[in-house]
Parts: structure tokens; sequence; C-alpha cells
């Protein structure tokens, strides 16, 4: 297993709380010597594309994942047609911004059966977008406790089901998943699925953050790493014995620690977590 440092790392901008524009959230990623980013779409549409752009690579830094979808199910036709086209606008950018990949955080509805069907026959209209702009879609299942609001994909193995109906195996597969630890550290059948994942080369991204006991809050009340109960080591090993040698990504949603902390002491704390507890 790897020895990590900040240089195989990366920074999910959420993770910094949105409390700066993207120039200097940018700016202090590359200035703690980490090698990459994933900015979220708030903070990039409406500005310059090719600027944002030109300022990472400048600044040295991999996009790691555009973030995030727009929700793809929906009650209409119409809705759904619309949910499409703005992703594939998102798309676009992802690759102006060079992004690995596209996060694919799907939504949900109440009528579940539904919900899948729709985000398969979605899925599938991305993919026919993103492989002509050379950008990978990455599925993230969703912890079950969002199964309600966020996302109707909550298991490492169905999203792979669905990469495996749309794209089949093939030998450079686009379309993949996110093994996000906070999602999924509590499954069962999780080691399975990683192998499952990295045989067909379509882990796509490793999230790290960790899950507090007692939490307070299931969205924004994510840990630091090494400050819960994931055995984020073991999971790590999991996922590069599998095959995936890519940048370890900090994505933490914390309103009420460490986005009102400064970015310089998050972006200082995760450097020393990232060698003592991932």
């Amino acid at each position: 297993m790897r020895v990590l440092d900040a240089k195989h790392c990366a920074i999910n901008t959420a993770t910094l709380g949105f409390q700066a524009p993207i120039n200097l959230v940018i700016d202090a990623i590359a200035r703690h010597g980490f090698a990459g980013i994933a900015p979220w779409r708030r903070e990039i549409e409406g500005q310059s594309i090719k600027a944002v752009a030109k300022q990472i690579r400048d600044a040295g830094l991999e996009v790691t994942g555009y973030c995030r979808s727009t929700y793809i199910p929906a009650n209409s036709r119409a809705e759904f047609e619309a949910n499409i086209a703005d992703n594939k606008l998102a798309l676009n950018d992802a690759a102006e911004l060079g992004a690995k990949s596209f996060v694919l955080v799907v939504g949900t509805l109440r009528d579940l059966v539904s919900a899948r069907a729709q985000v398969r026959d979605g899925v599938a209209m991305l993919l026919d977008h993103a492989r002509p702009l050379n950008v990978r879609l990455a599925l993230e299942p969703l912890h079950p406790v969002y199964a309600a609001d966020r996302s109707c994909i909550t298991l490492a193995e169905e999203a792979l089901d669905i990469c495996d109906a749309i794209e089949g195996l093939v030998a450079d597969p686009q379309l993949g998943i996110l093994v996000d630890v906070y999602h999924l550290w509590w499954s069962a059948t999780l080691k399975r699925d990683v192998e499952r994942a990295g045989t067909a080369k379509r882990i796509f991204g490793f999230h790290v953050s960790d899950w507090l006991n007692p939490t307070v809050d299931i969205l924004n009340d994510r840990g630091m790493m090494g400050d819960g109960v994931i055995d984020l080591k073991s999971i790590r090993q999991m996922v590069e014995t599998a095959g995936y040698q890519g940048l370890v990504e900090t994505e933490i949603f914390s309103t009420q620690n460490w986005w009102k902390k400064p970015m310089d002491e998050t972006l200082r704390v995760i450097k020393e977590r990232i060698i003592t507890s991932v």
C-alpha cells in the first residue's frame, strides 16, 4: 500500500465550505502541496470556464472530478429531458476543465422502480454525450439513508450493474463508480464489490472523510479522517489492491465544524490526517 502525503491527494472543494471564490480556493489547495482539485458547479457556472481551467492547469493541479450532476429522475418526461439537457451542459464544462470524471449523484423519486429505470436511461444518454468529450461518468452510490431524497442508487453493486448493462465489459470503460467511504463503509459486500469494480477497471475515484458517532446531521456532519468510526486504512488497501492508483480525494460536509474554520487550517489538518489516518 502506498505511503500517502499531499502529492497523492486531491481536495473536493466542498470540504472548504464554499467560503471563498474559486480562484482563491485553487491557490490555497496548490499552496498546500495537494495534487488535485474537484470543483463544484456552483463555484464555476457563470464564470469563464476557460479562465478557471487555465488557473487550475497553471497551478499544476489535476481535476479529479466535476461535482455534480443535476438529479436525473423526474415526474414528467419534459422535466426528465430538461435534467438530461442540463447535465449535458455540465459535461461540456467538465471537458473544458479537463476533469477526469463527471460525478453522477442521480436523485430519486417516491417510486423507486421508476427512478432506477430513468437513471439507467438517463445515464445511457449522458454516456453518448460524454464519449466524444472524453469525459468519464462516475456513478456515486449514496448511503441508504438518502434513498428518499438524493439517490435511488445506494449500493456499489447497483451502480456496477448499471455500468455493465449500459456499457458492457470493455477494455477502457468510460462509465464507472466512485468509492466514497462515507456512503459505503457499512456494506457487508464492499470487498466483493470493490474487487468487481477493479477487475472491470471501473473505480474512477476514492473519497475519504469519516463517520462521527454520534452524528448530529447525516448530510452535513462528516468527520475529518481519524475522528470517526470508519476503518479508512483497510478500505484504502481494498481499493488499491483492486488496482486504483489515482488520487485520494477528501470530501467533508461539515457546516458546524470544518466549514467554519479558515481554509488554511482545514488544509493543514488534512495533510496531517492523510498520513496518520488514511
